[in-house]
């Protein structure tokens, strides 16, 4: 059995988990929430980079995501545009996309991802 690697652990969360040659990153908003659904995912999608990064891996190890956005008709296509211009061309993970209540008014979108290590 492999042991678990917590990274920016919290009360209530800790940011990456890496276990099993998998690593997880819990829900990601944007730091800066004053734009619309294409600039919070362009931010979250840069902080998604880092935590890869600092987790041993990067996108193009992306095995799944899911992203979560306030309104589907206002944020789905702003939110796609921001994903399609970041995302690897032929390495896109699978995905889901969903409208939820999101913890705040402001958010618009929120990610999370499972990655591969690096061999």
């Amino acid at each position: 059995m492999s042991d678990i690697q917590r990274l920016e652990t919290g009360p209530r969360l800790s940011r990456v988990v890496i276990h099993n040659g998998t690593v997880y990153v819990a829900g990601l908003t944007a730091t800066a929430r004053n734009g619309d659904a294409g600039v919070q995912t362009a931010n979250i999608l840069q902080q998604l980079d880092s935590y890869l990064e600092m987790a041993g891996t990067d996108r193009e190890r992306l095995l799944t995501v899911q992203i979560w956005v306030a309104d589907m008709a206002r944020d789905f296509a702003l939110m796609n545009a921001a994903w399609e211009e970041w995302v690897p061309k032929g390495k896109a993970p699978a995905r889901a996309t969903c409208e939820a209540a999101l913890a705040s008014p402001d958010i618009r979108v929120e990610i999370i991802a499972t990655a591969a290590l690096k061999p």
